[in-house]
């Protein structure tokens, strides 16, 4: 594997329909955690309205959007930067602060190790086991923070989907402090758990300098095109992140969609409650399919072993391809092996859909 194959991600729909000679719209992509029920009517129409002003410079401070994040979390304005996705302010945040030694679970998502080597740290792996699904060994990481100067988590958990008790986080919040040592969690899928409240640390900033939370609206809103996130942290930690960004990091139309997706909790709650029953659904529907272990996540997508199917990831990936069906090989997540693959998520006809061809493709011993 090559150091950018270590990275890569899935939603490569554009380069698989070139590849195949058709077009996007006829390939089912499993392999990108997006709300299956695609873009809020809300958000639609507030991007419409907004394509006026594109004319002009979008708003440097993004100041409706940062009210709009504050109402929404019951937290203070100067609390919240935002950017051009998570992703962005993931590095900005390494960029800045220059941690020499960084631990990061394993496996997870894979941008949290590439954005600590762009600024020189060197990684530290905690490894997560299959055997315990997945869960965080919290004396372990709270051995290690002193040996540290950030650790990066993500609740829920990607590609795993495990969700952890907040109290559970809360200890190594506590410890890291004492250790002088910041925690950053990502919960970009957290709005897809069931009463998400219970498991949040976002109340814990106010009481943490150190800790940072981040999250993606590209997920919970169906927005990866425009690319949208936020941090949430003390106001010292979010200006030295404003510090380093672009200038007009957050497009007009992006902003826009913001305040709109932050205000329709109607859309929200109906992905939730959708979600959470298509996700179980799937879990029993999958479990039919003859050596396929699913994992029983807690957000919008499902880790899976595939290791007593015949198959393996690539090879999975290569007889779906013939179905226009694209899924995640998770070979390249440290931690895991060529018999994990990751599924969205999507509508109750989609899951069924890819479930009817796998159980085709176990009858026909197409992994053997």
């Amino acid at each position: 594997m090559s150091a950018m194959d270590k990275f890569e991600h899935g939603g490569k729909l554009y380069a698989a329909a070139w590849r195949e000679g058709g077009t996007v719209q006829e390939l089912l992509d499993f392999s990108v955690n997006i709300n299956p029920f695609g873009l809020p009517e809300s958000v639609r129409q507030a991007v419409k309205e907004a394509l006026e002003h594109i004319v002009n410079y979008p708003d440097a401070t993004a100041t409706l959007l940062k009210a709009a994040l504050a109402k929404r979390y019951s937290l203070e304005r100067d609390m919240f930067s935002v950017g051009n996705g998570a992703a962005e302010l993931m590095y900005v945040l390494c960029h800045r602060m220059r941690p020499k030694r960084v631990l990061i679970p394993a496996p997870t998502f894979s941008e949290y190790e590439r954005a600590a080597r762009s600024s020189g740290a060197a990684i530290k792996y905690v490894s997560l086991n299959a055997i315990d699904g997945f869960a965080l060994n919290t004396g372990e990481i709270i051995n290690q923070l002193s040996q540290v100067d950030l650790v990066f988590l993500c609740n829920p958990n990607n590609p795993t989907g495990r969700i952890e008790e907040r109290e559970k986080l809360a200890a190594i919040i506590a410890a890291a402090h004492k250790s002088d040592t910041y925690v950053v969690i990502d919960e970009s899928f957290i709005d897809f758990v069931t009463d998400n409240d219970l498991f949040t640390c976002k109340p814990l900033v106010a009481k943490y300098p150190k800790l940072i939370i981040l999250q993606s609206m590209t997920k919970t809103y169906a927005i990866p095109g425009l690319r949208l996130g936020f941090a949430i942290a003390d106001n010292a930690i979010i200006q030295l992140l404003d510090s380093g960004k672009d200038p007009w990091n957050v497009n007009s139309l992006a902003q826009a969609a913001g305040v709109a997706a932050l205000d329709d909790a109607e859309y929200l709650k109906r992905s939730v409650e959708a979600v959470t029953l298509a996700r179980q659904t799937m879990i029993a529907e999958l479990r039919r399919v003859p050596g396929f272990t699913p994992y029983p996540g807690a957000a919008n997508y499902l880790l899976v072993n595939i290791a007593g199917s015949g198959f393996n990831a690539p090879r999975l990936g290569q007889a779906l391809w013939k179905y226009n069906i694209i899924i995640r090989d998770c070979s390249n997540y440290p931690g895991l092996s060529p018999d994990y693959i990751r599924l969205a998520v999507k509508l109750a006809s989609q899951n069924g859909m890819l479930v009817a061809t796998l159980l085709k493709l176990c009858k026909d011993g197409a992994g053997f």
